[in-house]
């Protein structure tokens, strides 16, 4: 999908892709297991365990299975699809091949989760190609390695993010400089990140329901009813944001551990939020331990759109690698950050100062877990031996 032919496709402004892997997870599921090509699979937590969905391959999404649906309801929908708990050390390795894919046409990178990355190939910084063919190159190298991909290139993060859902999978949809407020002004507000639920409703009362009506707005009188998002959301939908792709390296943390996860429906209450902090913070628990790593500083990372990331950072007592007491504190920093209701598209958790000498856990801690507590080494061995789908607690894959 591309503008219209003008006299001059030459492109001469920023060029930014995002890159977003087409139903990854059970993508990879199909390509590990030939017989479930063409088959609706389903990956995530069971049905008779409060489980939900984590993806959804295109032949189960007809039938209206989609992420963060309770599983309970997918087996209603799709009672013959074919579930698996996911295999996320696969999916990793595989997300690392496709940056590195991207990596070999620009440095400029910027993973945003496992299955979407932001790159700029603007002309003129590391090549004088023209990017929609960098573009389609970068297509065709993902599709060898036996999964597909669909891209949004534009100027911009918001147009390139809304372009790259515009036609999946497999879907290039290229808007080119100079367009971007005639393809972004009849789309309705909610595809714009950061507009949740409540936004919306906002915006409804201003009988503001396309992105064309609120980029007509006036920013002070946006500002005032949303507070100091209200400008920014007009300047996006108006075509008109400023964009940055960072150095693959520049959003690395130093020194620490962290995971991340990005859901494909928001998270708006504070059980989904919870769970999925827990999670989170029990992968990064097994990657400490596996690298014999105890930190004392725990940092949460929440992230309402592409533009808007928010963290909370708290000193732990001693060193630990148990999730179950980091991750309790990890949960305790979600009001710093979060209000009820708003919509949150990614968490993530991270350990750092690991080399921080350990202190005596004050005798006004409330609840202390001891480090001595086995669960979390349990855990990692019983999965070494028999899978990692060998145990699980009840957090696991419910969101």
């Amino acid at each position: 999908m591309d503008a219209p032919d003008t006299a001059d496709q030459t492109w001469r402004a920023k060029a930014i892709g995002l890159l977003d892997l087409d139903a990854f997870f059970a993508s990879v599921e199909q390509l590990d297991h030939p017989e479930w090509r063409g088959k609706p699979v389903i990956v995530g937590g069971s049905a008779d365990k409060r489980g939900v969905v984590s993806t959804a391959s295109y032949e189960a999404r007809k039938f209206g299975v989609h992420s963060a649906m309770p599983s309970f309801q997918a087996q209603r929908l799709c009672p013959h699809a074919i579930w698996t708990h996911g295999h996320f050390d696969r999916y990793r390795a595989m997300s690392k091949k496709v940056m590195s894919l991207i990596l070999d046409e620009t440095p400029l990178v910027e993973q945003v989760s496992i299955d979407e990355a932001f790159f700029d190939v603007s002309p003129g910084r590391f090549s004088n190609e023209d990017p929609v063919q960098i573009c389609k190159r970068i297509q065709s190298r993902v599709a060898g390695l036996g999964i597909t991909c669909s891209i949004g290139l534009g100027t911009s993060k918001t147009v390139a993010k809304i372009a790259s859902d515009k036609d999946k999978p497999r879907g290039l949809t290229v808007v080119r400089p100079g367009s971007e407020a005639a393809f972004l002004a009849p789309l309705p507000v909610r595809v714009l990140s950061g507009v949740g639920s409540s936004t919306e409703k906002v915006l409804q009362g201003l009988h503001i329901r396309t992105l064309g009506q609120l980029a007509r707005q006036d920013p002070k009188t946006m500002q005032a009813r949303l507070g100091v998002m209200g400008p920014r959301l007009v300047e996006r939908a108006a075509g008109r944001e400023q964009s940055v792709v960072r150095l693959a390296t520049d959003h690395e943390q130093a020194k620490s551990v962290s995971n991340e996860r990005t859901f494909a429906r928001d998270l708006c209450t504070k059980e989904e939020l919870v769970a999925a902090i827990g999670h989170v913070s029990e992968l990064v628990g097994t990657r400490l331990r596996n690298k014999g790593l105890q930190g004392s500083l725990i940092t949460l990372k929440l992230k309402f759109d592409y533009t808007h990331t928010h963290t909370a950072q708290r000193h732990l007592a001693s060193p630990t690698n148990n999730e179950r007491v980091f991750g309790k504190v990890a949960q305790d920093l979600l009001p710093s950050l979060w209000n009820e209701g708003t919509p949150v598209r990614l968490v993530g958790v991270a350990m750092s100062e690991f080399d921080t000498p350990p202190q005596q856990m004050s005798l006004f801690d409330q609840n202390p877990i001891e480090e001595s507590d086995p669960l979390p080494q349990v855990t990692d061995q019983l999965r070494a031996r028999f899978g990692k789908d060998a145990i699980s607690y009840g957090r696991d894959l419910r969101l």
